[in-house]
């Protein structure tokens, strides 16, 4: 293995699954825009970060690049909601852009970061890669067409959509958006969980899973290519909340909710190639709160998605 691209190295999952790269000695390049921080290694020689966008592509040199993870997007309903049209051009249109050039730079390995929210509602006890897609927003919907220009490259290099769940846990470049952690948060912070609605199921992975997945589709030689869930713990919103007042207390206030999503991702296709999880929602929740009670994790503008795109202007 030559080097590794990594899009959106900086963000969320990116901040916790370059340095595991890095650790195993693997020449990595990192191209993201850093609209929320760079919270990566400044001092490894393996290490390279480009502070540039998806649509700056061709400025970036894929010479010796046998694998590139695509993480770069506008992530989640709400960001997408900001300027929807862009939206689609960052996660869709450049998306291609990459893909081209990787094709003719004979990169073996593309390995894309979807979304478990492409199935939309669906009433199935499981819901597993045989079923069709029925995206219901905007952001849901770029990542599916996106999977689509994804596998329209399948004849040139190994393509893997990977759909993961709602990612939960720590990371230097933390979010406080994504239900878990937010949960966290609010009952830290305030001693209320506000839920929307309550009964909505939904599936979670910790965020130490996440980089495994990927890192498990980079080193795994034989997998076959294709679609991907990466989920593993179905829970109901009333359910995390309840399991989050029972480690550090606090009471839960029930909302009326206008999101209708409810699904149970079914992961038996990614166990099948020999993936094991070694983290949960609990722990990602034991570890939140050791973390905000030592003072070692604060709230940050940053690890509001919308708010701090929204004070930055990038919108």
């Amino acid at each position: 293995m030559k080097k590794i691209l990594i899009t959106g190295g900086c963000g969320y999952v990116g901040s916790v699954l370059v340095p595991k790269l890095v650790e195993r000695n693997l020449d990595v390049i990192v191209v993201d825009k850093q609209w929320f921080g760079n919270f990566l290694p400044n001092n490894n020689p393996r290490l390279k970060v480009i502070q540039k966008g998806v649509a700056e592509i061709d400025e970036i040199d894929l010479k010796d690049v046998s694998c590139v993870i695509h993480l770069a997007n506008v992530a989640n309903d709400p960001s997408v909601e900001l300027n929807p049209i862009l939206s689609w051009e960052i996660n869709t249109l450049h998306l291609s852009q990459l893909l081209f050039k990787c094709m003719k730079a004979r990169v073996q390995k593309f390995i894309y970061a979807s979304s478990g929210s492409v199935y939309g509602v669906k009433n199935d006890p499981k819901v597993t890669e045989d079923l069709i897609p029925e995206p219901i927003s905007v952001y849901n919907k770029t990542k599916m067409v996106a999977e689509r220009v994804v596998n329209g490259f399948k004849d040139y290099m190994e393509i893997y959509n990977i759909r993961p769940a709602t990612v939960c846990g720590f990371s230097p470049r933390m979010r406080l958006d994504v239900v878990v952690n937010m949960f966290v948060w609010q009952a830290y912070s305030t001693g209320t969980i506000n839920v929307l609605g309550g009964d909505q199921i939904r599936p979670n992975i910790n965020i130490n899973d996440m980089a495994s997945v990927y890192m498990h589709f980079l080193f795994s030689d034989g997998i076959v290519p294709g679609d991907y869930n990466a989920g593993f713990e179905n829970l109901s919103i009333r359910e995390i909340a309840e399991s989050i007042v029972g480690r550090i207390g606090g009471i839960i206030e029930y909302l009326p909710s206008n999101d209708p999503r409810s699904y149970r991702q079914d992961s038996t296709k990614l166990i099948d190639t020999g993936f094991r999880p070694l983290n949960g929602v609990t722990d990602a929740i034991e570890d939140l709160v050791e973390r905000f009670q030592s003072g070692s994790l604060k709230d940050d503008p940053r690890w509001h998605t919308v708010k701090s795109m929204k004070s930055q202007n990038l919108f």
